[in-house]
This record gives C-alpha cells, structure tokens and sequence, in this order.
C-alpha cells in the first residue's frame, strides 16, 4: 500500500466502499472547537503556512518540546521559515503520533502537497504551501471542506457581533453557531471570579443565574442548542439556596471558599442550569479529566492553552451518577454528552449514559467522541469499541475537532476512515451481516445525520 494513498486505513473492500460510497461525501457538522468567530467574519489570510500551521496549535508545539526543540523555535522569536523547517524536522521522526497523520492530511488536502514531511522537504513544502495561501482564507478553508455546520466556544457575557455579522453575510452558506460555556461563572475558587462578575454587573447569586438565563436566551435566538462545560471532575454536594448564596457573597467579598463550598456552589449553578438547557432544547457538554497548566514556570510565561495540560486520573461514577439523576428525578435531565480525558472512563461512561437513556431521543446521552490527548488511531478506536460494546455506535453524534485550527477538519476525515475501517473489518470476518442498506445507514448517521437531528439546528 502507498504512503498515506486514497486507500489509507482502508484495508478491507467494505472499508473502502463505505467509505468512497457513503462517509467521504457527507458534510461535516463540526459541533464543538475553538475556531475565531473574528477570523471566520473578516475572512482572515494568512502571511505564511507558520502562521496558520504552527499558530495557536499546542499540540505541534508539545511534539516539538519533546524533540528538545528550543522554544524560540516555537513560541519565540526564531523567523517563520526556521519554525517551520523545525516542525517538519520533527515530524519526520513523529513515529505513531497522530500529528503525522493530521500534518500530512492537511498539507494534502488544503494544499495538494502529498511529499513525505521531514527538513529535507521543507523548503519544498514552504515555497508550494505558502504559494497556495495567496488563494487561501478561513471562508475559503470551511467552504472547501464542505462544513455544514460550526459551533464556537463563547463566554455567556461575549456580544457576539461577529456570530452577528457572520449570520447577516450572504458569504458564507456554512452556520457558524455560539456555544454556551459559563465555566468563568462556574468557577468561583478561580482568581478572577469576583472580577468577572462585577465587570458583568453581577452581585448576587440570584442575579448571576438570572443574568445567565437571559444571556442563554441570546444564545439560542443566534440559533445556539449547545452548551459546554469544561471542569476537573463532575461535583455534586448539595447545600440549600441560602448557603450557597452566603457562599457566593463570601467570594464576592474576596475570601477564599472552602474545597465543600466550590463544590456545593458549582454543584448548584450546574444543576440550574441544567434545568434551564432542558426547557430551551440545548444539548449540555460535559468535558471532564484535565489537570491543566501543569508547569507553573511556563504557564507564568506563555498563558493558558501553550501545551502544558494532561490527563486527570479520577474517581467520576458515583458523583455524576447521582448528578444526572437529580435531574432525572425532577424531568429536567437535557441531551447530554460526557467527555472523558482519561481513556480509563471510556468503559464506565458508556454504562452510565445507558442508565438515563429516554424521552423517546435517539442517544439523549451520549459518550463524546474521543477527546484531544485521545483523538488519534488507538483512541478513537477505543472509543468505538466502549460504546460498541455497552451502547448503541449507531446512535453516536460523530467526530468534532475540538480545536483552534481552520486546518484541522480532515480529522473528520480521519475519523470517518477509523469508522469504516472497523465496520469493514467486523463484516469480513463474519461477526456483522453484510447488509448495504444497513452499513450504508450506520456510517452516514454516525459521520452527519445523527449530530444534526441531535443538536436540531
């Protein structure tokens, strides 16, 4: 087989007619990323591949820490053309990292650039790659992808006008929608908590969630049905009305909260809000198992987001057991996606959404597609075969990219290849009936159908 040819990952004849028969033509709803709501209404350009390539992506720039890179080379001052020649320099060596499946995929699918990457074929690479950028624009790059669908992560107190100006232009076909992500709200050991607020015009507990069900109705009206939560681990201590709103006063006050009273105060807003995305019809993600910023040194230096966070090791059942059923209980349990860091909650995850399945909703809850230190060959694999085993596969919502990159949507592609690749080789060995009809409904559910009716937007 070729090096990463049409057929890539495609090693069985079912693999590759569900593939070029069925998934590869599919849009794409990217429900969940990190894309500038900015870049996309102003079309934005870019000067050279480091810029887009290498801008922003945490992911090359830990690969290339690894590699006893210098960090001038990679968020320093070293010239575009140096960061570049040592970003491929490295992934000629990214042996089994996604990051040489994903840089290949790009450099192919943007750029038509199919030269295995390494320093010798870097100056190549730059001259075609950047020669190709004069045609090149975030539109262009959504438009040529064939996106259905984007769904930005926004703080609830954002004005949203370029979600506005992206929904008056005629430029663009592809929906650009906000996501609710109150986490600054949510927070409230966080340092900047009584800030945030008080910049909001927020001073009272009751205020806050009434200030933040208002801002969720923005949301929606700009055509929003999705939430997002991203915390170390799911709390669930619960204390009345009035002493969580003497909590809220403490932190407004300026004193440290207690371990109990974060959780008891973040279990509160979490569940009233949760209550609130029932009755609006907006699905509620749940990221969980991040141990961010881990080295203080660079965080000091760089800020969030630079390449520094890993997977959490946590004890999630029992709290969010008794999370979703508290809402269960009281009918007020909305669409929900649960995300784990830790490949280790895959198996325990597909068991719990399958306790608070109903409502008559194909998949109401649903094990999130596998999630950035996890979404690459061994993961999303893993993440099938959870949810093949204890839930239904052909009621899962799909990939999303999860990221900061206008390059990233051939890891729906990849995703899509993974997905036939392991139908096509259930069905050749005998253990799934080769059914088309069937096969063909599976794959063009879980890559688009599934997501749009789910999210229903």
């Amino acid at each position: 087989m070729a090096f990463m040819d049409k057929n890539f990952l495609l090693d069985t004849e079912t693999a590759r007619k569900l593939y070029f028969g069925v998934a590869e033509k599919l849009p794409i709803y990217d429900y969940h990323c990190h894309l500038s709501p900015r870049e996309i209404a102003e079309n934005k350009k870019y000067s050279d591949i480091t810029e887009i390539w290498l801008g922003g992506d945490h992911y090359k720039w830990r690969f290339m820490r690894s590699m006893g890179v210098d960090e001038s080379y990679i968020t320093g001052d070293k010239s575009g053309f140096e960061k570049f020649e040592k970003y491929c320099e490295c992934i000629g060596y990214a042996f089994g990292n996604p990051l040489y499946h994903w840089s290949h995929l790009e450099l192919q699918r943007y750029f038509d650039i199919y030269t295995p990457i390494s320093k010798k074929s870097a100056g190549e690479i730059w001259e075609k790659a950047n020669d190709a950028l004069s045609r090149f624009s975030t539109q262009k790059a959504i438009k040529d992808s064939n996106v259905d669908l984007i769904g930005t992560t926004d703080d609830p107190f954002d004005s949203l006008e370029y979600h506005k100006i992206i929904k008056e232009s005629e430029k663009l076909d592809t929906r650009v929608v906000p996501t609710f992500r109150p986490d600054k709200a949510v927070n409230i050991d966080a340092p900047d908590f009584k800030e945030y607020l008080e910049k909001n015009g927020v001073s009272s507990l009751e205020g806050l969630k009434k200030a933040l069900s208002e801002r969720l109705d923005v949301f929606v009206s700009m055509g929003s049905r999705i939430s997002d939560h991203g915390m170390v681990t799911v709390p669930y201590l619960i204390k009345s009305e009035g002493e969580v709103a003497e909590i809220f006063d403490k932190a407004m006050a300026g004193k440290s909260v207690t371990l109990d009273e974060s959780e008891a105060y973040r279990t509160n807003i979490l569940l009233y809000l949760a209550r609130e995305y029932k009755k609006r019809d907006v699905v509620m993600q749940l990221h969980v198992s991040a141990i961010r910023n881990n080295n203080t040194k660079m965080f000091k230096k760089l800020g969030p987001d630079t390449g520094f966070d890993s997977i959490g090791v946590f004890s999630l059942a029992e709290k969010l057991s008794r999370f979703l059923d508290a809402l269960e209980v009281e009918d007020s349990l909305p669409k929900t996606i649960l995300y784990s860091l830790n490949p280790g909650d895959n198996y325990m995850l597909a068991t719990m959404l399958g306790n608070f399945q109903g409502d008559g909703i194909k998949g109401k809850i649903q094990l999130g597609s596998a999630w950035w230190f996890n979404d690459h060959l061994d993961g999303m694999r893993e993440q099938l075969k959870a949810l093949e085993s204890e839930g239904a596969l052909a009621a899962f919502v799909g990939m999303t990219t999860d990221s900061r990159s206008f390059l990233s949507y051939p890891r729906h592609e990849y995703f899509r290849r993974i997905l036939c690749q392991r139908i096509g080789e259930k069905v050749e060995k005998g253990e799934f009936a080769n059914d088309e009809e069937i096969l063909s409904e599976i794959v063009a559910d879980v890559c688009y159908n599934n997501a749009k009716k789910y999210f229903n937007m």
